[in-house]
């Protein structure tokens, strides 16, 4: 037992190590990226919104929902200024236990379909009661279920490199690890944090493959907030819990009447572009699907005048079936 001493006590100072480590990056990047919206009361914590106005007469109002390991800069980064200029509203919301977003109900809000209700619910509170929902990836399913669950708010949808359907296997083992009790706990404070520094560009790589990424993609869309043990394990149990829930909703695609668009590139490397777009194309009646050459997995950065096309031909479907229903209630 004498024996084991020095390596019980180096080992404890390794670990010693990498928790002091974890907990001190964690707080210098919030101190880096601290918030730059507005924190709105949520019930039992906040939901960081951050908006840009339009720029001129307002012409309606569109929320990005962004997917997994990110934030709301992710989609606002890419698309809030365009949007803006051509007159839009544009919100986009740090989805619950990502960025500066409370994850007050736990594992409950792996949910994407409460995820969107209480989004909804503190929109509401600000007076936005309808919007044109921009969805990338993981957030594809909460752009569905917002359509499904509340088809009077979802003025719109447009679906970017979605999530939507089952897949055969199962998840990368690091979402499994990390959303586990115990184990998890050690993970997310022992690894991810030296780990994730040091493969994030390559990781980022691996998104937009067989595209570059913006040089300054790291920095401008906060990206290093996901390392921090919370919100890792917000990101973890949302993907690690996703594929029921998809199998359950994908059935009920057919009753989906918001104009819909989906936009994806062919060469997505990180969810399967011919089971999830395809099938959304398939399945939603009138959706339209552009498939875009040589894109990976963010066709918001690599290819934004397409994604702005879509929200704009989905804005005019949307104003020709209310002018239609407007039509149809007036009187003889």
């Amino acid at each position: 037992m004498t024996a084991l001493w020095p390596v019980l006590s180096a080992l404890a100072g390794i670990i010693g190590a990498l928790l002091v480590f974890t907990h001190g990056q964690a707080r210098r990047i919030e101190a880096r990226f601290p918030p730059v919206g507005d924190l709105v009361d949520a019930g039992q914590g906040p939901l960081h919104i951050v908006e840009r106005a339009a720029a001129g007469p307002e012409r309606g109002i569109v929320l990005l929902a962004h997917g997994a390991s990110g934030n709301h800069a992710d989609m606002m980064e890419a698309l809030g200024e365009r949007l803006a200029a051509l007159g839009f509203r544009v919100i986009a919301v740090d989805r619950p236990g990502h960025g500066w977003s409370s994850r007050f109900h736990g594992r409950a809000l792996s949910s994407p379909a409460r995820q969107a209700a209480l989004i909804r619910a503190v929109l509401a509170r600000r007076g936005v009661m309808q919007a044109i929902v921009v969805a990338h990836s993981w957030a594809g399913v909460l752009g569905l279920a917002m359509a499904l669950e509340a088809p009077e708010f979802t003025r719109g949808l447009v679906l970017l490199a979605p999530v939507s359907h089952p897949w055969p296997g199962g998840v990368s083992w690091h979402y499994t690890l990390a959303a586990m009790p115990g184990l998890g706990w050690l993970f997310r404070r022992l690894i991810v944090m030296p780990a994730g520094l040091i493969a994030m560009k390559a990781g980022v790589a691996s998104v937009f493959a067989p595209g570059q990424p913006p040089a300054d993609y790291i920095e401008t869309t906060k990206l290093p907030l996901v390392l921090r043990p919370a919100h890792f394990l917000a990101n973890a149990e949302d993907v690690a819990d996703l594929k029921p829930f998809v199998a359950a909703l994908a059935p009920r695609y057919g009753l989906i009447r918001a104009p819909t668009a989906i936009v994806t590139g062919d060469s997505d490397g990180v969810v399967y572009t011919h089971i999830h777009s395809l099938g959304c194309a398939r399945d939603i009646p009138g959706a339209t699907l552009t498939m875009l050459e040589d894109v990976g997995h963010s066709p918001h950065y690599s290819a934004p005048d397409s994604v702005i096309a879509a929200i704009l031909e989905v804005e005019r479907r949307a104003h020709a079936g209310e002018a239609a229903m407007r039509t149809a209630e007036s009187p003889v």
